[in-house]
């Protein structure tokens, strides 16, 4: 966990956002895979971390706003549970770790809550994701379980967004530490892409690398040779000569930030020109998006940027026709390119995904769009320094959505669909970085991992 002193800032930086009452963060609980004593490997909430930083079940978190105090409440482990667990170290002393000096049994904080709300206190939280705990806030706070969301207070999610956007040196350290890993995942994946490999022995071994490092995957791994399904975590395929891998994937650090990257590879090291020629558009869209980052930017304008210079290559190659700029109005592009340029990533691959993303990627400023494709954008809000986003542009396609789009005669001035055919059984291309929003511009985080044809085909055809 980082200094104490952090937590304690992060507390009184959100104490000062929100005008009055409790703000309760409950951490998250072992979750039952099919009896209650197996259990599924344990993450913590979010923004529990983010706020109390401890990481183990059973736990929450108080801050009064009005008294200037911070509470955790948990039960220490008893001899029956040192059988099974060994001996833990108590609640006060972990408090101490994260500056707070306050700890109580976890069964009194009902009478607590039920003591301000008859005082007329307001009871801050953050919709709940999980149904156990909507269950804990109805036996909390008396609301019916399938209503708490509705009583998530819209002026906690909007501090907790502002705050958490914006990241520190030390979550960029972190974010890089999970990188390095996420390095050595994806040039084990490159170097194991060989023709009769199961993609399954790939993914063990870039997971095998994480977990012998003591840390989880951000999210489960989407490893495939049917790259044009966007998340296809299937790992039954044998990799064939001509195909191509496509791999997006990342590890957590042992404080759980994230890194997720997409690169994709030849199987055998080598590209055929179709391949070469649409990997050489999604590179160029993706260079073309970073370089346009900076603060001050909607990203929603990087994430058209993107569209125009994918619309602009598969031009040159006859699949789009027409003026470019009016294709990509019409969403044109979106047949080949459906989803959004990025997401914010930090604690959560999806950073705050749970809080929603109108508060999260959108704003009064900037609406969502109903487009297809452009509907898919995570994010669309300008840019600030310290943000960190993915930038994963990709070319897909994908013979269904091809063929509705033929039938309904959709953007057939901008769509060439005898040319499309030709690349219907093609698959799909994606290439993933994550990148810190600086005050001149944009920077890519760690180490660089292989993304030039020359470097992929070189690494891929590596024995």
């Amino acid at each position: 966990m980082f200094k104490a002193n952090i937590y304690t800032e992060r507390r009184e930086q959100l104490r000062e956002k929100i005008k009055s009452g409790l703000i309760l963060f409950l951490g998250n609980q072992e979750s039952s895979m099919n009896y209650p004593g197996n259990t599924y490997p344990f993450r913590q909430d979010s923004s529990f971390l983010y706020f109390f930083g401890l990481d183990s079940p059973g736990l929450a978190g108080l801050i009064d706003v009005d008294e200037n105090r911070s509470v955790l409440y948990g039960n220490d482990v008893d001899v029956e549970e040192v059988v099974w667990m060994g001996d833990q170290p108590l609640l006060k002393d972990r408090a101490r770790q994260v500056g707070v000096k306050e700890t109580y049994p976890l069964d009194k904080l009902e009478k607590i809550l039920r003591q301000a709300i008859r005082k007329g206190r307001r009871i801050h939280f953050l919709p709940p994701y999980r149904p156990e705990n909507c269950l804990k806030i109805e036996k909390l706070l008396g609301i019916s379980s399938s209503l708490v969301p509705d009583y998530a207070s819209e002026e906690l999610i909007k501090a907790v967004v502002a705050q958490r956007l914006i990241k520190s040196k030390e979550e960029i350290e972190e974010i890089e530490k999970a990188h390095s890993l996420t390095y050595e995942m994806h040039t084990q994946a490159m170097k194991m892409a060989k023709a009769g490999v199961y993609e399954r022995e790939i993914v063990g071994q870039m997971e095998g690398l994480v977990f012998s490092a003591g840390c989880l995957t951000a999210f489960p791994t989407i490893l495939t040779i049917n790259g044009q399904i966007l998340h296809n975590h299937y790992h039954g395929n044998v990799l064939q000569k001509g195909r191509m891998v496509v791999n997006d994937s990342g590890a957590e650090s042992s404080m759980h930030y994230a890194a997720d990257i997409t690169r994709t590879c030849p199987v055998d090291g080598k590209f055929s020109s179709p391949q070469k020629e649409v990997y050489k558009i999604v590179l160029n869209a993706q260079k073309t998006a970073i370089e346009l980052m900076k603060p001050g930017i909607k990203f929603k304008d990087v994430h058209l940027k993107a569209a125009h210079t994918i619309a602009s290559g598969l031009k040159e190659l006859g699949l789009i026709k027409g003026n470019v700029d009016d294709a990509v109005k019409a969403g044109a592009h979106a047949l080949f390119f459906p989803h959004g340029l990025g997401h914010p990533m930090g604690l959560d691959v999806h950073d705050m995904e749970d809080l929603g993303e109108k508060y999260v990627g959108y704003d009064e400023t900037v609406k969502k769009s109903q487009q297809f494709g452009l509907a898919a954008l995570r994010f669309a809000k300008p840019l600030k320094s310290g943000y960190v986003l993915t930038v994963e542009p990709g070319v897909y396609f994908i013979p269904k959505l091809i063929d509705k789009w033929k039938e309904d005669k959709k953007n057939t001035q901008f769509i060439d669909y005898q040319k499309v055919e030709k690349y219907r059984d093609f698959g799909g291309i994606r290439i993933e970085d994550d990148v810190l929003v600086t005050n001149e511009g944009a920077r890519v985080l760690g180490k660089p991992i292989p993304k030039e044809v020359e470097e992929v085909e070189e690494i891929t055809a590596t024995e």
